[in-house]
């Protein structure tokens, strides 16, 4: 559009085609005139030749010459305009760096106030009033100043993107509608575009949620490092008790409990500054993303919001936090340090294990045993309760569950997070084997438990012979038969110990074991050993002790 355009110009220097001032006019025998190139393009594309404006008809084409008169009186008028536009742009601020600068301008560009998506043209103060006072003009749609308005035309029709294919997702004109796409189904980009802003609302809506979960995920985490401050003061402060009242030779457990513990108060607090960093970190994309759709939104530019609303339309990458929590575990921690202390602490032992087992049992989760996973010749009870071995090898289906070769069963109950607790009577016994295994063991043939195919057990044979399947597998030495064998396991901290419920002793613990799956409870009675060994394995509800209630570390499992 030329710089004389801009003006308050009368009708009578505008064509009524390029709603622009004459190019070359030329004047029908009706009298109207047009830009010379208009009025041909205008009667090329039509069979009939007829005035634009009088609609008159004329039965040959008209010979059109350019109206020498009307010509002069044109550039009279574009040289006053342009010279008007000089003097005002001095008025007007340059565009800066950054800023859209008018593309009618000549010399020093200044700053576009609007873009126009008609004419796909940006326009300063000065140059803008055609658009605001012609009537032709006013119809044209405005937006705040954009770069590139060539980019709102079809690369392959060049013609204005008007039109949204919901079929492709894309910007198309009025061509590929009837071409390219005549199959698919459009919408006005301004439909389209109201459909967007209200799909973003709504993502921005999900956005602040989330990061309102993650503050509250913030919380909860500090909270956990109280807690867990708390219960390592008091660990610590049972350890003082305990060991402060020994003779010098025990020293030295005192100052390596205390350590350990404060090791892992430090480990806990270092794994929630890193979980507090994370969620932090994650707030703030959160934020740089609401922001971004939160200025997206507010465009009203058709066409910018659409190109660029399927990337803010996917939330940034983030992790599920829902199941993330600081739970260090501080069971056993005492009693493993003076377990390792000589046979004159045997009475301050035993209290500590009563302690530490009335712990333990507060996780107690009702165990009953699986009948597709036991083995052909053992009997289980109809509660589930109990399981002895059989002489008379059923019939039973050979799924992929039940053992063959091994005479054991599995509990149903499974762990994959937190901690659990349960208890077996082996009473009468001569042979037995407990604890726990991975979902993924070997089932058929000949099964050699061990920890490193995923089984953390202990076993008795010939009555009196006790052992961990660890390696170094060792042999235990126990004042007295378990007649109750307790079974603990803490997912998290890769710990299974096993007790002595009656005495409340520790038999054995698998420390620093690393779960990647689920666990179950494992039981295998072993075969009758000619009528020894015929008692069941029973598996009992839990009794808490009657010791004084000790104080725990609370935990949500």
């Amino acid at each position: 559009m030329s710089a004389a355009s801009c003006l308050l110009s009368e009708d009578p220097f505008l064509c009524s085609i390029c709603l622009d001032v004459f190019t070359d006019p030329v004047t029908t025998p009706c009298g109207h005139n047009f830009c010379k190139n208009c009025i041909n393009v205008h009667w090329n594309s039509n069979d009939q030749y007829l005035c634009p404006l009088c609609k008159e008809m004329f039965n040959t084409r008209p010979d059109m010459r350019v109206n020498t008169l009307f010509s002069e009186m044109v550039s009279q008028f574009r040289q006053e305009a342009q010279q008007k536009a000089s003097s005002s742009s001095l008025e007007q601020q340059a565009a800066k760096p950054g800023e859209v600068p008018c593309d009618v301008c000549t010399g020093t560009k200044l700053k576009a106030l609007k873009s126009c998506l008609v004419c796909l043209t940006s326009y300063c103060e000065t140059h803008l009033e055609p658009h605001l006072t012609m009537s032709g003009l006013k119809r044209h749609q405005l937006i705040d100043p954009v770069d590139n308005l060539e980019d709102r035309m079809c690369m392959k029709h060049d013609k204005p993107l008007e039109l949204f294919c919901k079929t492709d997702q894309t910007c198309v004109c009025m061509l590929c509608s009837v071409l390219d796409h005549k199959t698919h189904e459009f919408v006005p980009l301004k439909e389209e575009y109201e459909g967007k802003k209200a799909e973003m609302r709504k993502t921005e809506a999900e956005i602040q949620e989330m990061i309102q979960k993650r503050r509250l995920k913030i919380e909860e985490i500090k909270h956990s490092v109280d807690l867990s401050e708390e219960a390592a003061d008091r660990e610590k402060a049972e350890g003082v008790q305990v060991f402060t009242a020994l003779k010098e030779s025990v020293e030295r457990s005192l100052n390596e409990l205390i350590e350990t513990i404060e090791e892992k108060q430090t480990t806990t607090e270092k794994q929630a500054e890193d979980f507090i960093k994370a969620l932090e970190q994650e707030i703030s994309e959160l934020k740089k993303r609401r922001s971004e759709v939160e200025k997206l939104s507010h465009s009203e530019d058709h066409l910018h919001l659409l190109q660029n609303f399927p990337s803010l339309r996917a939330a940034p990458p983030t992790k599920d936090w829902t199941e993330v929590s600081v739970c260090p575990s501080y069971e056993g921690t005492v009693v493993r340090a003076v377990a390792q202390l000589e046979e004159t602490l045997s009475k301050q032992m035993k209290k500590l294990f009563e302690a530490e087992l009335k712990r333990v049992q507060q996780y107690a989760v009702d165990v009953t045993l699986d009948p597709d996973t036991a083995h052909p010749k053992l009997i289980l009870s109809d509660d589930g309760k109990q399981v002895n071995y059989g002489d008379v090898k059923k019939n039973l289906p050979d799924n992929l569950e039940r053992f063959y070769g091994c005479c054991c069963v599995l509990g149903k109950q499974s762990l994959s997070s937190g901690r659990f607790y349960f208890e077996v009577q082996v009473k009468e016994k001569t042979k037995w084997t407990l604890g726990v295994v991975k979902e993924s063991i070997h089932r058929k043939g000949k099964i050699t438990p061990s920890t490193q195919d995923g089984f953390w057990t202990i076993w008795l044979r010939n009555g009196n012979e006790y052992e961990p399947l660890d390696d170094p597998s060792v042999r235990l030495s126990l004042k007295s038969r378990p007649q109750k064998v307790g079974v603990f396991v803490d997912y998290e901290e890769g710990l299974v110990s096993f007790y002595d419920v009656d005495v409340a002793a520790l038999i054995y613990s698998f420390t620093g074991c690393s779960f990647t799956e689920k666990l179950y409870p494992y039981f295998s009675p072993c075969n009758n050993d000619g009528g020894k060994n015929s008692a069941p394995l029973i598996i009992c509800p839990v009794n808490l002790m009657n010791s004084q209630q000790f104080l725990f570390y609370e935990s949500k499992y």
